[in-house]
């Protein structure tokens, strides 16, 4: 993911070169194999790039949704090291600085969090408060866990609170929120494999036809009727991996 320095927009990505060869790559494949098995006119290809514009969506909210999962798990080590920083009596506006030092030892320079917090402390520097500084970090990434936490903080330094306490009780709730979470997508796991695996056998069922009975579908391709036989199969077998994710990808 290519990004710039200061703020960042959660809600959108934007491939790198490697990505975006890699995934044009992959999408080219499958119009090739879509047009393979249910056609077999390379000039009905042109009829799969729906399904190639669909897959390029379908990767880009996944690397969203996946960066904001990264991000999550990234911003319990942060408050966990922000925590310590206060507990050992630096001030939160110090202990950000802090905080940003261990982050940079458990991350590389390129990940979120790491990015997030130079960001945060350069502009800590120029007196923009703390408080804000998380607020608009929740408003961006969109993650609920942070959101909630800027909420809490805010309310926190502003009327005087313990921040110390506040820090301490949301890295542990965080935690196990994120605990619980990653047994969830463990147990599930298995369910999407098994999805996977049931969204290839249509097609490998006719790919392996197609190597052991040449013959056996020629009356469904080059003529009106096969054509229009196979687009309605692959409409149904598209919807049917679709209504297939969409069983097993819960949100957690």
């Amino acid at each position: 993911m290519k990004q710039e320095s200061g703020k960042h927009n959660y809600e959108e990505y934007h491939y790198t070169a490697k990505e975006a060869a890699r995934y044009l790559i992959q999408s080219v494949a499958l119009c090739g194999a879509l047009d393979y098995l249910f056609y077999q006119n390379w000039w009905y290809m042109l009829a799969a790039v729906p399904v190639a514009v669909i897959f390029l969506k379908g990767k880009k909210k996944q690397c969203i949704r996946e960066r904001k999962k990264q991000l999550n798990y990234q911003f319990r080590d942060a408050l966990t090291a922000l925590s310590v920083a206060v507990q050992a009596g630096y001030s939160v506006e110090n202990a950000l600085t802090a905080c940003t030092r261990d982050l940079e030892r458990l991350y590389p320079p390129e990940a979120d969090i790491v990015r997030e917090f130079h960001y945060m402390e350069s502009q800590n520097k120029i007196s923009v408060p703390v408080e804000e500084l998380f607020l608009g970090l929740g408003r961006r990434s969109g993650i609920e866990d942070i959101e909630n936490f800027a909420a809490v903080f805010s309310t926190a330094k502003r009327s005087g609170g313990d921040m110390d306490k506040v820090i301490q009780t949301s890295a542990r709730m965080l935690g196990d929120k994120i605990d619980v979470r990653k047994e969830i997508e463990t147990t599930l796991a298995a369910k999407k494999g098994e999805q996977k695996i049931m969204s290839l056998m249509p097609a490998g069922i006719i790919l392996y036809l197609r190597l052991s009975s040449p013959g056996f579908l020629e009356v469904l391709y080059g003529n009106p009727f096969g054509i229009c036989a196979m687009t309605v199969c692959l409409g149904i077998y598209i919807l049917s991996c679709w209504l297939g994710r969409r069983i097993v990808d819960i949100e957690v």
